[in-house]
C-alpha cells in the first residue's frame, strides 16, 4: 500500500499526509456504496487498505463550506470531502483513475468495472 500512495502523491502533487487522507476517503466511499461484500477482496489483498478507511473515518467530521452541508453523501459528499483536502477536480479524476487501475490489479477488471458501474454519477470521476 505504500508503495501505491506514493504513486498517489506523486500523480497528483500532493503531499503524504494528502494523498493519504484522500485514497481513505475514496476507499471508505466505496465500502458504504458498493453492496456488501464488493470489496471484501480487495480489502483482504491489500494490507493497510482497512487501516486507510479507519483513519478517515475516526476524523471528526468538518463542514468547512456551505456545500460540504449541501452534498454529504453520494459522489458529490465525497468529491466536496476531496475539495477540502485541497484537491481540484484534475486531482479527484488522476486520484479516481489510479485507485482504480490499482484495484484492477488485485481484483480484475471485470469486477472493477462492476463495482464503478453501481455506483450512480462515479463513472465521470474515473
Amino acid at each position: 500500500m505504500e508503495e501505491f500512495l506514493n504513486l498517489v502523491q506523486h500523480e497528483i502533487g500532493v503531499d503524504e499526509s494528502v494523498a493519504k487522507m484522500a485514497v481513505g476517503h475514496v476507499l471508505a466511499f466505496l465500502q458504504k456504496e458498493c453492496s456488501e461484500g464488493a470489496l471484501k477482496e480487495f480489502f483482504d489483498k491489500v494490507p493497510g487498505a482497512k487501516a486507510l478507511v479507519e483513519d478517515v473515518e475516526s476524523e471528526p467530521a468538518t463542514n468547512g463550506s456551505v456545500l460540504g452541508g449541501l452534498f454529504s453523501s453520494g459522489v458529490m459528499g465525497l468529491a466536496s470531502k476531496l475539495n477540502m483536502l485541497g484537491l481540484d477536480m484534475g486531482q479527484i479524476q488522476k486520484l479516481a483513475h489510479e485507485i482504480f487501475k490499482y484495484a484492477e490489479t488485485i481484483l480484475g477488471k471485470e469486477k472493477v468495472e462492476a463495482i464503478a458501474g453501481s455506483i450512480p454519477g462515479l463513472s465521470q470521476f474515473i
